[in-house]
């Protein structure tokens, strides 16, 4: 039997690599003869880089920019020809806020721009996800020159008093480069569904102080453009989709471009079962996440998918709806204190027990 293993990152414990290993070191306990195809996975978050420096080769430049509160942190450009790939939880990542959201900058990331051009690209392509910063992407603009009224590069406080910026000097400094937004999200900037109401939480944002950050967002928005602030994927990592977007980037969804540069569907076809995964399997998985795209490339393929996760937090009919056939609970298995403390050996154990049900 042919299986082809697709996960993502099973997220503070488990890289996509180290998870993609986990799940087949746990598989070949029990079907030792069947052929395993490890094909891990991203979405533009944690591990983009790494994943497609795998599928890809290249090289990868080592440089230093500044982390969300201006201490210089490390991260890396995968140069592949003349196309660079950076990602932006490199330089801004939840890992690396350590003080108030509201001052944690992107300018890291726009850091990161300019080496990659610098470097020569005439393609850089930016993974998005998995950042702390909620700033609308102003870090970003500020590093790549742009110029207004008040502090870009502060955070998102201080939008409150921007009204206008100008975006020349940046969008000339990217003149001659493509520039591709790789989103796991789609989500405006502002409002309901916007990047501080929906993600905001989850960084440190108080639930009385979310429509106060959202107004900062919202003036950004009006001080530059109040329009693409509206269209998918602006609100993805804090709002850095939306600088890249007024920068002129095209926005491709991050599972799409990793799915392609790793020939997925090529490899679901030979397949007869694809496995995927990752930390928690619930509703925001169908909104650009790797299972869902996974499990989208299956059904083209024909193929059975199913998912390991660390959690499983969807019921066996919303389950169907989101492509996966079944869905296979680390925690449940063997309890959050060993999920979290031994994951890999975790994983591997439930790998061995699932491939019961479906290795024939």
């Amino acid at each position: 039997m042919r299986v082809l293993i697709a996960p993502d990152k099973f997220a503070g414990t488990l890289t996509a690599v180290q998870a993609a290993e986990a799940v087949a070191a746990g598989w070949r306990r029990h079907a030792p003869d069947d052929e395993l195809d490890l094909a891990p996975m991203a979405d533009g978050g944690p591990g983009f880089v790494d994943v497609l420096h795998a599928a890809l080769g290249g090289s990868l430049d080592a440089v230093t920019v500044r982390g969300p509160h201006g201490d210089p942190v490390p991260a890396v450009v995968l140069r592949v020809g003349t196309t660079a790939y950076v990602e932006s939880a490199q330089a801004a990542g939840l890992h690396l806020v350590s003080g108030p959201v509201e001052t944690a900058s992107s300018a890291g990331v726009g850091e990161l721009l300019l080496a990659a051009v610098d470097g020569g690209a005439t393609t850089v392509v930016v993974g998005l996800g998995g950042t702390g910063t909620n700033d609308g992407g102003a870090g970003v603009l500020a590093a790549l020159g742009a110029r207004a009224d008040g502090v870009l590069d502060g955070g998102a406080g201080p939008l409150a008093s921007v009204t206008t910026v100008d975006l020349s000097a940046a969008r000339s400094r990217l003149a001659s480069v493509t520039l591709v937004a790789a989103s796991d999200v789609d989500n405006p900037l502002t409002g309901l569904f916007g990047a501080t109401k929906t993600f905001g939480p989850q960084k440190g944002v108080a639930e009385d102080r979310i429509a106060e950050v959202d107004g900062w967002l919202e003036t950004l928005a009006a001080a530059t453009d109040r329009r693409t602030s509206l269209e998918k994927g602006a609100g993805a990592a804090g709002g850095i989709g939306y600088a890249l977007l007024v920068l002129g980037a095209r926005r491709e969804p991050g599972i799409g471009l990793v799915a392609s540069a790793v020939s997925l569907a090529d490899r679901a076809r030979a397949a007869d079962l694809v496995v995927t995964g990752e930390g928690a399997f619930d509703f925001s998985s169908r909104a650009g996440k790797v299972p869902y795209g996974v499990a989208a490339v299956a059904s083209e393929a024909l193929r059975p998918c199913i998912a390991l996760a660390g959690q499983v937090l969807v019921g066996s009919r919303e389950m169907r709806a989101l492509g996966i056939e079944s869905a296979y609970s680390l925690v449940d298995l063997v309890g959050e204190e060993r999920a979290f403390g031994a994951p890999a050996d975790a994983l591997a154990d439930l790998a061995a027990r699932v491939a019961r049900t479906w290795s024939r």
